[in-house]
């Protein structure tokens, strides 16, 4: 057998390995997804919506969600992108104290000074070149036709 064929049907069959070893990765993840969807939970949508979950019927794969209190919409299962988990932020010791207040520091480099035109405000050029002087006026010289 010609050793390029051999290296070539290697690739092919790792190739084929990653690629089911990836769709089962993703399949449990979605099943793990969809196990944590139940009702009461509050969900997020693939187009961005969220609500919460009042029921969902396992034979026609609908769910019915309520957005805001009385407005309840029906969407398909799959939609369901994944349940929302309320981030609590971690408070250091130091974040506690409450009386001391954060302080804005300017930016000595790019600050403007008291003295320069604020953003959008016209002021009047000042040119660099010295003005043209006028030429003298001639009386416009006569011709016979």
């Amino acid at each position: 057998m010609d050793p390029t064929l051999i290296l070539i049907a290697v690739a092919l069959a790792v190739f084929v390995f990653f690629q089911f070893r990836s769709s089962r990765k993703r399949n449990k993840e979605t099943a793990a997804r969809q196990a944590a969807i139940a009702p009461g939970v509050e969900i997020m949508t693939n187009f961005g919506l969220y609500g919460t979950v009042l029921s969902i019927d396992e034979d026609t794969n609908m769910a019915l969600v309520e957005t805001t209190p009385g407005t309840v919409i029906r969407i398909h299962r799959q939609t369901i992108l994944k349940a929302v988990e309320d981030e609590v932020p971690e408070v250091s010791a130091t974040e506690d104290d409450e009386s001391v207040a954060p302080v804005a520091e300017l930016n000595q480099d790019s600050a403007i000074e008291a003295g320069d035109p604020q953003f959008g405000e016209r002021i009047e050029p000042t040119s660099s070149k010295p003005a043209r002087k006028a030429a003298p006026k001639t009386a416009p010289k006569k011709t016979d036709d």
